[in-house]
């Protein structure tokens, strides 16, 4: 199969949906300083704000899968545009607090529904042999998103619209949602979903579109996979069989968030406010944190296969450990302000090096064919549920001295480390049937 147009405008305009994923999540940083002044929010009330998105990525998450298989993935993924763009106008326009929180729950519903079905269309119309770096331009758009939240952030910061700051930083994500949905009218279908519904014609047309060069034997393999996923699927997850690779699951997707990262990337404005940075100096320092986080995405997306998952792990816990811990003492101490920016890009370096890149990929190689679908499920579940817990109670627990929640972010990245140093198997140039065998499953 070759790398032709067809195959890679629709592998972007998918990817599209990590783009919006992350700057969906990240532009409400810029937000919660006029957010808290306007609607006059207690702290708890603002983590209810930040939070009230990633509550709706749950339930997004959740219902990706039934949408995907009722309706298709291409066809899913504009209800998730749709989700966007009413999303943004509706925050730009909001006229009370609830229904502000209304609309990034729909925000919400969009980023987890997109987290589930951009990856999921990208896989099934990629070629096996690009597959890893196609999909992995999901996750590269994902970072990308996030740094051009912050740069909006920052061009929005100049325009100095007081109060109404946070409409226009809302708002403006309704710009690439509408170019996603009308980009969406131009690619195809899934030839695997087409399959499933007995589209065969169909499918045979799109393999066609999408350069594959043996069409009838590529349309051959597809039929028989599904009906050898069909024939699994009554397989139970949760079974004394599966035991170790759910805890693996569980503990990678906790302790993603146990670093902190969401939260930091979420209150980032007012980490640096609190340190003593003005708005425009907190935002272009953000941009430097994005720009990191993309950095070393992509470097981590280079080396994974070399270096392997669990030195990553190993090597990210030690240095975010380090860095958080630093970041705590300037708080407690009130002095050093001048280090902060350092230790905050040296934690999303390391972040991002580690966990950032190998949590979707650990979470697809532990679990075998029958029940990776569920598995990846569980994993994805327990990192966005740790991810709402941890980013509404932030602002409480940073209340009376920003100290606290890294001092606690530091510590679980210390408990991380040993877990992983002790438990975690490595996972690079294995093969599933190896992996299997390594973990117990037989």
């Amino acid at each position: 199969m070759k790398l032709n147009t067809s195959l890679v405008k629709s592998t972007i305009v998918a990817a599209l949906g990590g783009l919006l994923f992350g700057f969906d999540t990240a532009v409400i940083s810029g937000t919660t300083s006029s957010l808290t002044e306007s609607y006059r929010l207690s702290p708890g009330l603002l983590g209810v704000t930040v939070a009230s998105a990633l509550w709706g990525t749950i339930a997004g998450a959740l219902l990706a899968g039934v949408l995907g298989e009722r309706y298709g993935r291409r066809d899913s993924l504009r209800m998730m545009a749709v989700l966007y763009l009413i999303s943004a106008l509706g925050c730009a326009a909001a006229w009370s607090w609830y229904v502000l929180v209304g609309f990034r729950f729909l925000a919400g519903l969009g980023i987890g529904g997109s987290s589930v079905l951009g990856p999921m269309y990208i896989a099934e119309i990629a070629p096996a042999r690009i597959r890893g770096r196609l999909v992995g331009f999901f996750q590269f758009n994902v970072v990308f998103g996030i740094l051009l939240a912050y740069f909006s952030n920052s061009m929005v910061g100049l325009g100095h619209f007081g109060l109404s700051e946070w409409r226009w930083e809302l708002g403006v994500t309704a710009i690439p949602a509408a170019v996603f949905l009308l980009m969406l009218f131009r690619i195809p279908r899934s030839p695997r979903w087409l399959v499933k519904k007995n589209r065969l014609s169909e499918a045979r047309a799109v393999l066609e579109i999408l350069g594959e060069e043996n069409v009838e034997q590529e349309l051959r393999e597809i039929v028989q996979s599904i009906h050898l996923e069909q024939e699994q699927a009554g397989e139970r997850l949760f079974s004394r069989r599966y035991r170790f690779p759910i805890f693996l699951a569980v503990s990678i997707g906790m302790f993603n968030q146990l670093s902190g990262i969401n939260a930091i990337l979420y209150y980032l404005n007012d980490i640096f406010a609190h340190a003593g940075f003005s708005k425009l100096s907190g935002n272009l320092q953000a941009v430097a944190v994005g720009g990191t986080n993309l950095l070393f995405t992509v470097l981590a997306m280079a080396v994974i296969d070399r270096v392997g998952r669990r030195r990553m792990l190993l090597i990210g816990a030690a240095g975010t450990a380090l860095c958080l811990a630093g970041v705590s003492a300037i708080f407690f101490a009130g002095r050093h302000q001048n280090l902060l920016l350092w230790l905050l890009i040296g934690f999303i370096g390391f972040f991002a090096f580690s966990q950032g890149a190998v949590i979707w990929v650990y979470l697809s190689e532990v679990f075998p064919n029958t029940v990776r679908a569920k598995g990846q499920s569980l994993g994805s579940f327990s990192h966005w549920f740790m991810n709402a817990l941890i980013s509404g109670v932030f602002p409480l627990m940073a209340e009376s001295s920003g100290g606290y929640p890294f001092a606690f972010f530091s510590a679980m990245m210390v408990l991380e480390f040993l877990v992983v140093w002790a438990v975690y198997p490595e996972t690079k140039a294995l093969s599933l049937e190896e992996m299997q065998t390594k973990l117990g499953i037989v």
